[in-house]
């Protein structure tokens, strides 16, 4: 599959102006715009742009209300309970982590949990919310069921990533996971290039390994059975029950304290009932933040000061990998592939918007012709 590079300020540009033509006003575009290019920044395709057809579908088979609006519903000092009445997920979770920021910033610790809601992109995205104000974030979101528990055959499970960060030097810890060995959008990526799955990635319908992307795909969808292995396989040998685990923490945080939908039973006819759950913690709770922050930041330097295994020359800490790729990214321009750009132009046609005015004469490379657009 062919990919060529965009500036981040054109597809920003491009991004803002699909999601205002979809009805949502400019502070709302510009934060779906950012959640969605930070994936890509990040390095994280499976979340980034390719994920515009997914919002386009939502919002066309009225999966996602535009101009739904998120409510509080239960609240104390430092918690929440969040509906989002099918809205946007992207807005949501900004909304939601707002309020954990600022009951951490009054009372230490915010916690918020929200039910009803819609893909909201990378947990990472909110996790560094908080981390930016000095605090420590948390994040994470069940989804449609795609993990089979072990020992399983039927998903039951979503991806159920969990983001973690906290300030540091000289870049910011930020570890952001599924808690499936990948995510669907990792499979879409593999169907869309025709490639078989790497062995340890999904099961079919009897549970049994499966490298045939769209059948895996497909079973998802149709709730047939087989899905995505837990982080560790599937086996409790190499520590499937690990993941599983792991999965079933990002639930409770998610759709049980909110009382919301459970991933075996999200995205069933027009509702989607996504949850998430989000914390903001004050490290003044624990003493100096600076004093915190420069021990944290010393441990992160020694990890990557460590000795490196044969043939290796460097460790990298969480959160390194996402600095160099927004570096390379700002500098050399975005990488977008071939067929996320055929499903750009669905979305310019559906929206009656100018394709070329974006991306100049651009032409589908996959049919062996070349990239002659600007950037």
């Amino acid at each position: 599959m062919a990919y060529v590079r965009f500036s981040y300020s054109l597809l920003k540009r491009f991004c803002t102006d699909v999601f205002n033509r979809f009805g949502f006003s400019s502070a709302e575009a510009e934060i779906i715009s950012d959640v969605l290019l930070t994936s890509d920044l990040y390095g994280i395709e499976s979340h980034g742009m390719q994920r515009l057809v997914r919002y386009h579908k939502g919002i066309e088979k009225g999966m996602i209300r535009v101009n739904a609006k998120p409510e509080m519903v239960f609240e104390t000092a430092v918690s929440a309970v969040i509906d989002g009445h099918d809205g946007m997920g992207q807005l949501i979770g900004y909304y939601a982590m707002g309020i954990a920021i600022k009951k951490a910033r009054s009372g230490g610790v915010g916690i918020v949990t929200v039910r009803e809601s819609n893909h909201y992109g990378i947990a990472g995205y909110y996790a560094m919310m908080a981390c930016r104000e000095g605090l420590i974030g948390f994040s994470t979101t069940n989804s449609e069921a795609i993990m089979v528990p072990t020992l399983g055959r039927m998903a039951m499970l979503g991806s159920n990533p969990v983001a973690f960060a906290m300030p540091a030097d000289p870049f910011d810890l930020l570890f952001d996971a599924s808690t499936t060995v990948v995510t669907r959008g990792k499979l879409e990526i593999y169907n869309k290039c025709g490639k078989p799955l790497p062995e340890g990635w999904a099961l079919d319908r009897e549970g049994k390994p499966c490298i045939d992307a769209a059948y895996v795909l497909e079973n998802i969808v149709s709730r047939r059975g087989g899905g995505i292995m837990p982080l560790g396989g599937s086996s409790e040998l190499t520590g499937s029950h690990k993941g599983f685990g792991y999965g079933m923490i990002s639930e409770i945080f998610s759709s049980v304290l909110s009382m919301g939908t459970t991933s075996n039973k999200c995205l069933q006819g027009t509702k989607s009932g996504i949850c998430h759950g989000f914390m903001a913690i004050d490290p003044s709770l624990f003493g100096d933040p600076d004093e915190i922050r420069k021990h944290l930041s010393s441990f992160l330097e020694a990890l990557r000061d460590s000795p490196k295994a044969e043939g290796q020359d460097r460790i990298f800490t969480h959160g390194e990998k996402e600095a160099l790729a927004i570096e390379d990214r700002m500098k050399n321009g975005i990488p977008i592939s071939d067929i996320t750009m055929e499903e750009i132009r669905d979305v310019c046609e559906y929206l009656d918007m100018d394709f070329r005015s974006y991306f100049g004469d651009y032409v589908s490379l996959h049919e062996g012709n070349v990239f002659r657009g600007n950037y």
